[in-house]
């Protein structure tokens, strides 16, 4: 029997290895991720999921404010512009008008949708953290507030079916053999502090690094694109991790990853030339 040579080159195309590619990062080749992990996720998936959130429209009103106790006797304070305007973790959204960004609450892990039922059903518009939450932990988790937190922020950009903390984080991702490996879609992470996401490099140096955050400074109660110094991030603790779910791009020594934001979304990055750990 013979083969037509078109039909042989169709069969020996399709006896490659495995992959795929990002349509939100060009047409780089990327690897899968362990098909045993919770989710399965590529770069610019999570690029998009967090942007999602930062770009996110909501209009909340009055009953959307709590600073005082929840039914449930949880002290709530939302991050709206009445939340102690003279300090530097002070609130933004207003009532009554149309605001950008899914608020930091306090253990929160709402997605859009569910963050705009809540709004909707009059539920506080965010939950900011503190000392004493950090301490009480779980405990101080309020029902009646909706948004999302740092890791809650991570774990929905990584497609997690559940909220993956700061310490549990780290089970589900390896870690990198040197922070200058990141690539977006990577991690950031310090064990019951904070996480953050990475989004890319600023320069081939690797000195500077974009990254998505919620619950940091400047804005610290809400989701938004950031610059810093890597050394200066390394320096506080943060650990290079990548989800054992996420795809990669195997990038060859010398070379840079695929850049997976465009130049307008870099461009509104907000530089932050000494970082500090987010969260109280």
């Amino acid at each position: 029997m013979k083969f037509a040579p078109f039909a042989l080159l169709l069969f020996v195309t399709s006896c490659g290895s495995p992959s795929k590619t990002d349509p939100a990062a060009g047409s780089s080749t990327l690897i899968p991720g362990d098909p045993s992990a919770p989710s399965q996720v590529t770069p610019g998936e999570a690029m998009a999921i967090a942007q999602r959130y930062t770009n996110h429209a909501w209009k909340p009103f009055a009953r959307n404010i709590l600073h005082g106790k929840d039914p449930s006797g949880i002290l709530v304070n939302t991050p709206d512009v009445s939340h102690e305007p003279q300090q530097d973790r002070r609130g933004w959204w207003i009532p009554g008008e149309v605001n950008r960004g899914v608020p930091y609450k306090w253990g929160g892990f709402d997605d859009p949708a569910s963050f705009d039922r809540g709004i909707a059903n009059g539920s506080a518009g965010g939950d900011v953290s503190s000392p004493e939450k950090r301490r009480a932990d779980n405990a101080s988790v309020s029902s009646k507030a909706a948004g999302v937190d740092c890791s809650g922020f991570v774990s929905r950009c990584l497609k997690l079916p559940s909220v993956h903390d700061t310490g549990q984080l780290p089970s589900v991702c390896v870690e990198l053999a040197s922070a200058h490996e990141l690539q977006p879609g990577d991690v950031l992470n310090i064990p019951r502090r904070h996480v953050i996401l990475c989004a890319g490099w600023y320069d081939p140096r690797h000195t500077w690094i974009y990254y998505y955050e919620t619950g940091g400074a400047p804005d610290y109660w809400k989701p938004g694109l950031k610059q810093a110094p890597l050394d200066a991030l390394l320096a506080l603790g943060y650990k290079p991790l990548r989800y054992k779910g996420m795809a990669y791009e195997p990038v060859p020594s010398g070379k840079q990853p695929t850049e997976v934001l465009t130049r307008a979304i870099k461009a509104r990055a907000i530089v932050v030339p000494n970082p500090t750990v987010g969260e109280p």
